[in-house]
């Protein structure tokens, strides 16, 4: 397994059941956490942050470890062998086992403990201790499996971590570019809104996102497209999200490999863009979509390189939910270009 570095987290000391986040820290938690916490008590206050608590590296292990889960144990690592030779259903099994497993006393009095620290959504202990299960169970789905199979990286060198989000009630959701994708423009940001939450940007949904560019020194907008998704979805309460170290193994990205899961289901509703200030009120939608670049240059000049954002507007509030360096850009274009 090569010297103890960042990827192998397996040899820090226990960080303790759950984590507030002040606590987050590269050692302990993914990238998801460590980029907002990057923002946290810089941004200015009209950005908002959801609040979060986690999950660290090291639980899932030690959860695993624990006398009334030994028997479970056993049967996952001879059903990761068995993934060597039919990984479809192996992994299957082995995601079911690892969403039967029973929580230490200890684990559950500290995330009771942190989730009210952290004012987080009242959510019922069943429900979160089955979404933790869930994200965990996802290091073991087939496409993160075999992309780290096929790029050689050992299995436990991937550790998952759970964050543990506010939902955001979004009116409006957002996907901001800080560097034009479709021109590799630094000058421009590129970004996408749809009504509802993010997942309609993100997921398969049929249809189109509101595009459009905006230029960094003097926002000027230019709209591509109007939006056409039929479907929006409103939701509430608490997110888990899985946040691994994949992003910082060697020669692995392990964006979007890994699954979150919402505690309650959202509504899907059927959108009718009739009565929609987006469309009809120039006004209002240059505006919107003004603040959304202004987020985006903020988030840039913070973190001091491009930027991949999500976010939520909600009652009129602007939210930055994730945020990650933009890949696919060449090295050699400055910010200046």
């Amino acid at each position: 397994g090569g010297p103890p570095s960042s990827a192998h987290p397996t040899k820090a000391p226990f960080p303790g059941w759950v984590l507030g986040q002040d606590q987050f820290n590269p050692d302990v938690v993914g990238g998801k956490a460590n980029n907002l916490n990057g923002l946290r008590g810089r941004l200015p206050d009209w950005i908002h942050l959801p609040k979060s608590i986690a999950v660290p590296f090291g639980v899932f292990d030690k959860v695993l470890a624990d006398a009334p889960n030994r028997g479970l144990r056993q049967e996952c690592e001879k059903l990761i062998v068995a993934a060597e030779a039919n990984p479809t259903e192996a992994l299957a099994r082995l995601r079911e086992k690892v969403r039967q497993l029973t929580a230490p006393a200890e684990l559950r009095q500290a995330l009771l403990e942190q989730w009210r620290q952290g004012g987080l959504p009242a959510v019922s202990w069943e429900q979160a201790w089955h979404a933790v299960r869930r994200v965990w169970a996802s290091k073991w789905n087939d496409r993160a499996y075999l992309s780290r199979r096929a790029r050689g990286v050992p299995h436990d060198s991937l550790q998952m971590a759970v964050l543990i989000q506010e939902v955001v009630p979004a009116d409006y959701a957002f996907v901001i570019h800080t560097a034009n994708p479709l021109t590799g423009a630094r000058a421009e940001i590129f970004a996408e809104v749809v009504l509802g939450m993010g997942e309609t940007l993100v997921g398969n949904y049929p249809g189109r996102a509101l595009g459009f560019v905006c230029r960094k020194d003097d926002l000027k907008l230019e709209l591509l497209s109007y939006p056409s998704k039929s479907i929006g979805i409103y939701g509430k309460g608490v997110i888990f999200r899985s946040d691994s170290n994949g992003e910082d193994l060697e020669g692995f990205a392990g964006a979007g490999l890994y699954d979150s899961f919402l505690a309650e289901e959202p509504e899907q509703r059927l959108l009718d863009y009739r009565d929609e200030k987006l469309i009809w009120d120039a006004t209002f939608r240059d505006e919107l979509l003004r603040s959304i670049a202004r987020v985006g240059l903020e988030v840039e000049r913070l973190l001091g390189s491009a930027q991949d954002i999500e976010g939520a507007i909600a009652g009129g509030k602007l939210h930055v939910v994730q945020t990650r360096p933009q890949v696919g850009l060449h090295e050699d274009d400055s910010l200046a270009a």
